[in-house]
């Protein structure tokens, strides 16, 4: 049975919990079932949302085996040409109507990184409720306002970008009416090295900007997501893969099932353990007062015995006088006979 999607876009706020992301990407096997699967495995994941890549080899390269198209840069995809690793790589464009469907029945929001204009155009028929720019993309100030033009929210990646990068982008999306906006720290290397997430810069964001921030992840473990919703991160973007031994393009820095889960309970639990700015004394915090400090009678007194630190200590648990109490009461008298062990009490004092 189908299950209801937010109907106002509003996925992404302060007041909702951090939105996580399943990043479908290469890792489909060039099997629309497996790319089924893998939703599916999303949702069992914990993910709110699944996300895919729109283009074909030649709407993102061109097919050239120039020096300029060929990886050399120290990565794991080295020595192939960009325009044969996007082939295969890409998401058929047929696939993307059924995935979206699987996706709605499982109750999952599904949307796309488009990478030209055709795509955004291609999206919009499949009713796509947001729109990711890649970090690669954030240059692309043309294609970053035709999508914004849709007025749905945008979510877009830092990875290569310089403050003046961000500055265009949002004011890309703001010339064409849309304030919606998420910025992503990134960082563009895949696997990203802990050292290099510099994850401090995700309420910089927030504060610099006036826009929303999250986090796509490319480390290998999952602490930068627990460490990035610490620090206000509304997004979570991790790449997903049903299986490893699928393998692929992205194969190599995605978290399975199992990782991405865990993944999603670490950040949950993190989201419970931050709270709420909290002073209330509950009810809970009342019973536990009774284990603090109170002042109490600790040898057995004479009416009219001076109180000294001898007879009157703080000490746990706190069913006598406030601790603030003890100084001022230090030279006067009991009024009666009392047995180690009282509570004091304002009422046995001349």
């Amino acid at each position: 049975m189908m299950k209801e999607l937010s109907k106002n876009n509003d996925y992404i706020s302060s007041e909702k919990p951090c939105f996580i992301i399943a990043e479908l990407s290469a890792n489909h096997g060039g099997d629309i079932e497996v790319a089924k699967e893998t939703i599916r495995a999303a949702k069992w994941s914990g993910a709110d949302a699944i996300k895919m890549q729109t283009y074909t080899a030649d709407t993102i390269t061109i097919n050239s085996r120039k020096d300029y198209f060929k990886i050399t840069q120290g990565t794991h995809w080295d020595g192939n040409y960009l325009y044969d690793l996007y082939k295969e790589a890409s998401l058929p464009w047929e696939w993307h109507k059924p995935l979206f469907e699987t996706a709605k029945e499982e109750g999952l929001v599904c949307f796309s990184s488009p990478f030209d204009k055709t795509a955004v155009d291609f999206l919009e028929g499949l009713n796509t409720p947001m729109y990711k720019i890649a970090s690669f993309e954030i240059t692309d100030i043309p294609l970053i306002k035709y999508a914004a033009s849709k007025q749905k929210p945008m979510i877009i990646s830092t990875g290569i970008a310089g403050e003046e990068d961000i500055k265009l982008a949002i004011e890309a999306c703001n010339e064409v009416g849309n304030a919606d906006i998420t910025i992503l720290k990134c960082t563009s290397a895949y696997p990203s090295l802990p050292e290099d997430s510099n994850l401090l810069t995700i309420p910089d964001i927030r504060e610099r900007f006036k826009v929303k921030s999250g986090l796509s992840d490319h480390t290998m473990g999952i602490e930068a997501p627990i460490v990035a919703v610490a620090l206000g991160a509304k997004v979570i973007e991790k790449h997903f893969i049903l299986d490893k031994a699928i393998g692929g393009a992205d194969a190599h820095f995605s978290l399975d099932k199992f990782e991405f889960k865990n993944m999603v309970d670490a950040v949950r639990n993190a989201e419970k353990i931050l709270g709420k700015v909290d002073y209330e004394l509950t009810d809970k915090k009342m019973k536990s007062r009774e284990f603090s400090r109170s002042l109490f009678v600790t040898t057995n007194v004479k009416e009219g015995e001076i109180i000294t630190e001898n007879n009157v200590k703080s000490v746990r648990p706190g069913y006598g006088l406030h601790p603030k109490h003890y100084a001022s009461l230090m030279g006067k008298k009991f009024n009666k006979d009392f047995e180690k062990g009282t509570p004091l009490k304002l009422s046995m004092i001349n």
